[in-house]
């Protein structure tokens, strides 16, 4: 499997998933635990079966470095999922989390005591500018919408808020998490795929603490309007259709991105899911007619233009251009 099956995987994987996350939470904004519960139960299963043979394979990483690790995977998870109740779009969701950036050279700073060049410093503003711009924006659409009462208004905004400070969280604790997890990969290796089952299976004893409000989506979507299977011939609640179709392109996601961390190079992988984050945003706004001023177009392309400065992508097309030149150059 190759560099462009993976990047098939990647964005038909990693779009459609965003599609039904939003079909699901278009008529239930609450569902995230119920979405994030099914896809670490798919994940795991997968991974018990394939990757630790039904338990036989030993961990190459101590239980007790993932188990860590798990804990900020599984508060990311539900956090970014659950923010989605809290009067948050899904555009602006999606260009919220593309300030990982942001998070991870704060963090590497801090923790790593990492330097960086005068661009990095330039994209990381950039990237900051746009994520304010879009969630001003955001804010003053909170406010519109809620103008029929004061009170209403002001707790509309509230919720917002709440929504904004659980996504800034959640940004912090992936960076800091994709830290610890360098820093582990350094010292016993890499083992993406073990680290993949382990960060899945090892929480699921967490959504025990979550279980009623499964249970009510669970309940509400059984309600939903039922849909006949033509092949089996059966009537399955729409939501459970939608419900598994995310959990599949979720899996699908995920393995592409693992492919890619293989077989490229990590600005390619950065690259790609850059640019699979803006077809997703692009395409949520058209055919799910999200609201999106031009002042989100502005901040979207601002976040954007951030990411690629950050990742050198300019200068790495440069210098792919001049390299046959520049050997021969050499070579006189």
């Amino acid at each position: 499997m190759g560099p462009m099956f993976a990047v098939v995987l990647v964005f038909v994987g990693c779009c459609s998933n965003v599609v039904f996350l939003e079909l699901l939470v278009r008529d239930f904004p609450g569902c995230g635990n119920i979405v994030t519960f099914a896809q670490f139960v798919f994940i795991a299963l997968e991974g018990f079966i394939f990757e630790t043979n039904f338990g036989r394979k030993k961990p190459a990483i101590p239980v007790s470095n993932y188990v860590i690790m798990v804990t900020m995977f599984f508060t990311v998870s539900v956090i970014n999922n659950y923010a989605l109740n809290f009067n948050i779009a899904m555009p602006l969701h999606m260009i919220f989390r593309s300030g990982s950036l942001i998070a991870n050279m704060i963090l590497g700073i801090i923790i790593l005591k990492k330097r960086y060049s005068t661009s990095k410093y330039l994209s990381i503003a950039l990237v900051s500018a746009g994520i304010f711009i879009c969630t001003i924006m955001s804010a003053k659409q909170v406010n519109l919408s809620s103008e029929d009462s004061e009170d209403q208004g002001f707790y509309a905004f509230m919720r917002w808020l709440i929504g904004i400070g659980m996504l800034t969280f959640a940004l912090l604790m992936s960076a800091r998490m994709g830290i610890f997890q360098e820093m582990l990969y350094k010292k016993y290796g890499k083992h993406s795929k073990e680290a993949l089952f382990y960060n899945h299976c090892l929480p699921l004893p967490g959504f025990l603490l979550l279980s009623t409000d499964i249970y009510n989506h669970c309940v509400l979507f059984s309600q939903s309007t039922p849909v006949l299977i033509p092949v089996v011939g059966l009537s399955v609640p729409i939501m459970w259709i939608y419900l598994l179709i995310n959990v599949i392109t979720q899996y699908v996601c995920i393995r592409g991105v693992f492919i890619l961390t293989t077989e490229c190079a990590s600005l390619t992988v950065t690259l790609v899911v850059t640019l699979r984050k803006f077809l997703s945003l692009i395409f949520s706004i058209i055919y799910f007619q999200n609201p999106f001023t031009a002042w989100h177009w502005v901040g979207t392309a601002v976040v954007f233009v951030g990411t690629l400065l950050y990742t050198e992508v300019w200068s790495s097309v440069q210098a792919a251009l001049r390299g046959p030149d520049t050997k021969e150059k050499k070579a006189e």
